[in-house]
């Protein structure tokens, strides 16, 4: 059974609704929150919360995959580091990150976080297997395509922090 990663699996289940009742509180899509008031998370999700007023309980499958993540090792992504490019034609834009995994076994993609009427804004980000993998770090060509008609601005946020493309 996979292990439970934060922002592919317990993030997406806190609701905007849910966020919102909590957030005086502790900021659920805020992974440093939710680790650390994961126990007192957990009880109030077996004892019926969010109330059906704020979206209702979460479904039992849904609290058994925060328990796993919360008993396990409360998984979470990197950020990778690379070299960009930006290559705009006609017909596509495409923008590519070049570099090596930070070790062997490693998973990577660019994703977009978010967008606006004039930015998008895309994540590196690397998942490492569950258990360490011997060999070489493999080095990685990761590429997001989008239509030359698509012309707003262009940053990547990586570990080194958020560079603009275009």
């Amino acid at each position: 059974m996979r292990t439970p990663v934060f922002e592919l699996h317990i993030r997406p289940m806190f609701r905007a609704t849910d966020r919102d009742h909590m957030i005086s509180s502790v900021d659920l899509w805020d992974y440093d929150a939710v680790a650390a008031q994961a126990d007192d998370i957990l009880t109030r999700l077996e004892n019926g919360m969010p109330p059906v007023s704020h979206g209702g309980p979460w479904p039992e499958e849904w609290i058994d995959l925060f328990r796993r993540w919360k008993d396990g090792a409360r998984k979470r992504l990197e950020l990778g580091t690379a070299a960009y490019t930006f290559n705009q034609t006609t017909i596509a834009v495409t923008i590519a990150a070049a570099g090596t995994f930070p070790a062997a076994g490693c998973k990577g993609w660019l994703q977009l976080d978010s967008e606006t009427d004039t930015a998008k804004t895309y994540g590196l980000y690397v998942e490492r297997p569950d258990a360490p993998v011997s060999g070489t770090p493999s080095t990685f060509n990761l590429k997001e395509r989008y239509r030359a008609t698509d012309t707003r601005s262009v940053f990547v946020r990586d570990a080194s922090g958020v560079q603009q493309l275009h």
